[in-house]
């Protein structure tokens, strides 16, 4: 669900496999908002969705972990679609190609943004579960809101001063975002609070009869899974970056993909056979503060599900600072309004910062952390559609064909690309879109498609203005 919105002419070749995917690393935190709905749904069938969703993310990534590292100039996927598509010669204003490079990149950032509305209220709910006496009369709408300002405060703070990370902020948010959580779990087996019968007895639904309705919700919890499950492509993005590509993309991408593989199906199964289906119901979004408080008591509990909060912030600053710069460096290759490129004295996209964090106090207004990520969700898919149809653009087009591949997917993987672009366009898309309207109603929907459809006038808008000045 990230990118690389690295746009210089040549990225510096400066990191090895270890360091990309420790990028990486933070994603499994990612599974927290889904955990309750999506076993609210299918039970403890749930954890193999779940593995299968990072399986699924096996046959994507690999796609992009060639792409990149085939266009080094590109940024990141939506730079690569928009390599791809652009024909050789331009003859028209609106350049189809162009747009097309730049809705990828529009939907990357709907799937990204997000993640700041997503995890300050999915906080404001374990805040809620933890001081349940002090805050539990107290209407939870107050607490999103004033934990957004505080949130977003924070960010446009640390932001605009030039904070944007890095190899150690990388290994801070991977450590911190990881070994909570796994701790928290861990204690349940020694504790004694897993018991495997939760997992047997509740396996799925007692109305589950596989009929057309049933497995259209199935197909839609794997759509909304991916937005996490899948996400751990961004040790692909960073290709262009890789001192030894043909070495390292490989190393960084499947090593992060068999991680995540371990954990996600950890996480899901230790969560249901701790909790089960009612405790989960009970305890809603807030999964993980009944085991914190059951395996470390009163105390302890709190000091590991605090460390496990300051994990979401790090993520929050993540997808903060990504996606502002996503809004950024579109506005600088033409695909968005030039003041979004503004930059301050500290040379960071305050304008474009301001933009995100209007976006994502709207959101927190929603006040429901998988109804915000089933609408970006529909944006995660559109951008997997795109980006794969690249791929395979790249591998059959003449002109892309035969250039040099530091890091080239196995034989035949063009195809695989391409069942998985009408898999993604035909099966995820509108499931994902039927699961949305049962589970939140049509609101869920429209919000995905407005913020979807905006970027059209606005592209076409731009693109007008940018004519004119060509032409003054």
């Amino acid at each position: 669900m990230t990118e690389n919105t690295e746009t210089e002419g040549s990225l510096v070749r400066t990191i090895n496999w270890k360091q990309g995917l420790v990028v990486a690393l933070g994603v499994p935190i990612l599974i927290l908002p889904s955990l309750y709905d999506v076993a609210g749904i299918l039970w403890a069938f749930s954890i193999l969705l779940w593995t299968v969703c990072v399986l699924q993310g096996f046959l994507q990534n690999t796609a992009y972990g060639e792409m990149v590292t085939v266009f080094p100039k590109a940024a990141g996927l939506p730079g690569c679609a928009q390599i791809v598509f652009t024909p050789e010669k331009r003859t028209k204003r609106y350049d189809i190609g162009k747009l097309v490079g730049a809705f990828c990149a529009w939907c990357y950032w709907f799937a990204w943004t997000p993640v700041v509305a997503i995890f300050t209220i999915l906080m404001g709910d374990y805040l809620i579960q933890m001081f349940e006496s002090q805050l539990g009369s107290t209407d939870p709408m107050i607490v999103y809101i004033i934990l957004g300002f505080i949130i977003v405060a924070v960010m446009l703070l640390i932001g605009s001063h030039g904070l944007s990370g890095g190899a150690l902020a990388g290994l801070i948010l991977a450590l911190v975002a990881i070994v909570p959580m796994v701790v928290i779990l861990a204690a349940a087996f020694f504790t004694g609070m897993f018991d495997f019968s939760n997992i047997t007895n509740d396996w799925l639904p007692t109305t589950w009869n596989w009929s057309g309705v049933d497995v259209v919700m199935l197909f839609g919890c794997l759509a909304l899974a991916q937005w996490s499950g899948c996400a751990w492509e961004t040790a692909a993005l960073y290709g262009p970056e890789y001192k030894e590509p043909n070495k390292d993309v490989p190393k960084a991408l499947f090593a992060c993909g068999i991680i995540c593989l371990i954990l996600y199906f950890f996480v899901s199964a230790t969560v249901f056979g701790s909790l089960g289906i009612d405790g989960i119901d009970a305890n809603g979004y807030a999964t993980l503060v009944p085991i914190g408080k059951f395996a470390f008591g009163e105390i302890g509990g709190t000091i590991a599900l605090v460390l496990l909060m300051a994990a979401m912030v790090l993520i929050i600053q993540t997808g903060f600072l990504g996606s502002s710069r996503t809004l950024y460096y579109m506005a600088m290759e033409g695909n968005l309004p030039k003041f979004l490129s503004k930059l301050n004295k500290h040379k960071m996209p305050v304008m474009a910062m301001i933009t995100v964090s209007a976006v994502n106090m709207t959101l927190v207004l929603v006040g429901n952390p998988v109804a915000i990520l089933a609408a970006s969700g529909i944006g995660y898919c559109l951008a997997h559609v795109v980006a794969l149809s690249a791929y395979v653009k790249s591998r059959t087009d003449k002109r892309f064909k035969d250039l040099p591949r530091p890091f080239s997917a196995p034989r035949g993987w063009k195809y695989i690309a391409a069942a998985m672009v009408v898999f993604e366009a035909c099966v995820l898309i509108p499931c994902l879109f039927y699961w949305s309207m049962e589970v939140y109603g049509f609101s869920s929907v429209l919000i995905g498609l407005v913020i979807l459809m905006v970027f059209f006038p606005i592209w076409f808008i731009t693109q007008n203005k940018e004519a004119v000045l060509e032409t003054a």
